[in-house]
């Protein structure tokens, strides 16, 4: 499958987030920290504004990196404008997710809704900032390493996933992966929870990373950027929704 349209696939199942149920979770002192303070940076501004480097990988091979900038309106509004090495767009205007791509002429189209298998953190920047209603359980990551001693990775096993349990099983520490199961985990500053990193991996080998950067919390942003009209001559598509286990054919 081309990178485009597994990234393609991998979005519009993340936007699942946005309607995902609360939950409680428990934690490290440390953990609890950083989760609070990732919380409480982004819990008040009403819009975000962040450039991000995304890496596509397959088997552990990088087969595209793209950049952008990246947009969040609450309540449930992301635009997410990929600039480099081609444009294309994939936006959320609270009801529905748009995937635009210029060059072929066609956007795609899915009731946001209808995408409630595929949880990140990202989505939690347009919603209500709580990280219990993504994660069911936090923990800091064992075999992911940070970009700076000045930064937390956490593990988040994903609610209703099949992620492993924490702690040892028989003498064997977790390694917080699964052959069935997405993994997801998210870097944070220590002092400050900025989000700079959050890693997705699918079983199907499939993964991608966001690396943010130039955070701005609470800029001018109209509602009309998250208003979508398709040009002249550009054909509406409606998607469908892959199984939560059969992402990648």
């Amino acid at each position: 499958m081309a990178p485009r349209l597994v990234r393609r696939r991998l979005c519009i199942l993340l936007v699942g987030l946005l309607f995902a149920s609360a939950a409680t979770f428990s934690n490290t002192p440390d953990v609890k920290r950083w989760v609070g303070l990732f919380e409480s940076r982004y819990r008040a501004p009403r819009s975000l504004r962040a450039t991000f480097l995304e890496r596509y990988t397959e088997g552990g091979r990088l087969v595209r990196v793209e950049t952008g900038t990246a947009y969040f309106l609450r309540p449930g509004k992301m635009r997410w404008e990929y600039e480099s090495p081609e444009k294309n767009l994939f936006l959320v205007d609270g009801k529905m997710a748009w995937f635009y791509v210029p060059a072929d002429h066609t956007v795609t189209r899915v009731p946001a809704k209808q995408s409630s298998d595929w949880r990140t953190p990202l989505a939690l920047l347009a919603g209500e900032m709580k990280v219990s209603r993504v994660c069911s359980r936090v923990e800091t990551a064992k075999e992911e390493k940070p970009e700076s001693p000045d930064h937390a990775i956490l593990y988040c096993a994903l609610r209703g996933g099949q992620s492993p349990e924490s702690g040892s099983v028989k003498g064997k520490t977790s390694s917080q992966t699964s052959a069935e199961a997405e993994t997801v985990f998210f870097e944070v500053a220590k002092d400050t929870g900025e989000l700079v990193r959050v890693i997705v991996r699918d079983p199907g080998g499939i993964g991608l990373e966001f690396h943010f950067a130039n955070w701005q919390l609470d800029p001018p942003v109209p509602a009309s950027l998250f208003q979508f009209q398709p040009p002249l001559g550009v054909a509406i598509v409606n998607g469908e929704l892959p199984a939560p286990n059969n992402l990648v054919k």
